[in-house]
């Protein structure tokens, strides 16, 4: 046997991917490059550990044996780096945060000074719709996420980071008038765009209006948060959004808060992990800045929101 660490990380990243191609891209390499690595490890062994039908390839039982094993060794690997950085009074390690789509626009401002100050910690970030944020979380395989809607079913803790205000708004040169409109005749005169279903957002609209005992008028489902900013600024419609996603799309005009009883509606960003979870030291003095310093970082980077 005479495999490489570099072939056993090639051959993860494709299981893991599923593709040779995304995993080249994953590991800034070419396909062509990729491919020939995962040759020489399979030339050390007789049992395939790979089969392809059609365009797609299949990673087989004794595969997944071996993608196993290499996960083990490569984390082993790691630890050897960031034992060594440790000894010499540096924190280092991974910290794993998966967060929701929308988080996107909160996250970064959190981690900033942190990973600026502890340039030995890796970053891994997944941004990504709910049902993946809280399975990513169930499986053990992050050490936060960042979500608004809190998951019943799973024993955590949390932390509470900001307030997350959504507010009603519409394309930037629309001239509707909601004064005296009681909130039923609005909405069944506005054309709404929603989140799809899953997403805290549409959970929260869906809860408003149940609660009021509306029945609004649904144009279409969207995907993502920019789906919605870009459907809404073509004038497709209506939607309901964090104020936090909207900053440059007000600043240029290109949408507005439209002015309705019962807005905004209000849940709260938080950090949340797992209960019987062992924080690492990293993921540990990531909580400790957290709770230090949040309060600073939303003065800092979020006071712009009490204008709305």
């Amino acid at each position: 046997m005479n495999y490489t660490l570099h072939q056993l990380r090639v051959f993860s990243v494709i299981a893991e991917k599923q593709s040779i191609t995304k995993a080249a891209e994953e590991l800034n390499m070419t396909q062509p490059a990729a491919s020939i690595q995962l040759k020489k490890l399979q030339d050390q062994f007789d049992i395939p550990l790979t089969e392809t039908i059609g365009r797609r390839i299949f990673i087989t039982d004794f595969g997944m044996e071996l993608y196993r094993i290499a996960q083990r060794v490569l984390t082993e690997i790691e630890s050897i780096h960031y034992q060594s950085q440790s000894y010499q009074g540096i924190l280092s390690g991974k910290l794993r945060i998966s967060i929701v789509s929308t988080g996107k626009y909160v996250m970064p401002y959190f981690l900033r000074d942190f990973l600026k100050a502890n340039p030995g910690i890796e970053l891994e970030m997944d941004v990504t719709n709910k049902r993946r944020v809280i399975s990513s979380l169930e499986q053990n395989e992050v050490d936060f996420s960042l979500v608004s809607v809190v998951p019943a079913h799973i024993a955590i803790h949390e932390e509470i980071l900001m307030q997350n205000k959504l507010y009603l708004f519409g394309p930037g040169k629309d001239a509707i008038d909601t004064k005296g409109k009681k909130d039923a005749e609005l909405f069944k005169q506005l054309p709404l765009i929603f989140r799809e279903e899953g997403s805290g957002t549409r959970f929260a609209m869906q809860q408003y209006f149940h609660q009021a005992h509306i029945r609004p008028k649904i144009s279409l489902s969207l995907t993502s948060t920019e789906a919605v900013k870009q459907a809404v600024v073509a004038g497709l419609g209506y939607s309901v959004l964090s104020i936090l996603s909207l900053k440059n799309e007000l600043k240029q005009k290109e949408v507005k808060v439209i002015p309705v009883k019962g807005f905004p509606l209000h849940s709260q960003w938080r950090m949340i992990w797992l209960q019987k979870k062992q924080l690492s030291a990293v993921a540990h003095a990531y909580l400790q800045y957290l709770q230090k310093n949040k309060t600073s970082i939303i003065k800092q980077h979020f006071s712009w929101t009490a204008a709305y």
